[in-house]
């Protein structure tokens, strides 16, 4: 199970999340979220993450232009989509090298159907609930929808995920699930992690692997 922590921007914060070794970080370039990184993300601490951790740039409808300037500078293995972007968009970012995650809201009347088009252009997806904003709204969607989803295309799930919920991801065993996306609910403030949480949540999420002697 990989593990995603989403919104940050705090450099020394940063460096906290960093030594407990998730999978992936994200940061957050859409103006309307509480964890926009604005100018405050500093692009030498980013840059100088370890390459286990892979750096994930979240835009909502942005320029293609923003975000591969995004993308350089700051050195981001993927981008993830939240917004109404179209197959042919994720293509463009894909034909420029960019690797791509593209979020969906789901509820129970979203058509999974509609994947097939960005089966090719994407990576991975991201399932989160739908709220009102494009995403970080604390709460969770019914997973048991997901059961309707038949693709090839591993996901990672998103969506008021915390320490409350984690043994719930038990149901979707079997499923094509990546990993978990998580945010507001390991946070002190927007943006800033509680670092015992999200401790607490990769070491009960994060298998121990027993020592090759």
């Amino acid at each position: 199970m990989k593990i995603k922590v989403c919104g940050l921007r705090d450099a020394d914060n940063l460096k906290e999340i960093a030594a407990l070794g998730p999978d992936f970080v994200g940061f957050i370039f859409y103006d309307q979220s509480p964890r926009f990184v604005g100018e405050e993300l500093d692009a030498d601490v980013v840059k100088a993450l370890p390459r286990s951790i892979r750096k994930v740039g979240v835009f909502v409808n942005a320029s293609p232009e923003f975000i591969l300037r995004s993308v350089k500078k700051y050195d981001f293995q993927y981008v993830q989509l939240h917004g109404n972007e179209t197959p042919d968009y994720c293509r463009s970012l894909r034909n420029r090298g960019i690797n791509v995650i593209k979020a969906f809201r789901v509820d129970e009347s979203f058509n999974f159907s509609m994947l097939n088009n960005y089966k090719a252009q994407c990576d991975f997806f991201l399932f989160d609930a739908k709220g009102d904003q494009p995403g970080g709204n604390g709460h969770t969607f019914d997973w048991s929808i997901l059961s309707r989803y038949d693709n090839e295309k591993p996901f990672f799930i998103s969506g008021g995920i915390g320490l409350d919920n984690l043994d719930q991801l038990a149901a979707l065993k079997g499923m094509k699930l990546y990993g978990v996306d998580v945010n507001s609910q390991v946070e002190t403030a927007p943006g800033v992690k509680d670092v015992e949480k999200v401790k607490e949540l990769i070491d009960r999420l994060r298998p121990i692997e027993e020592e090759v002697e």
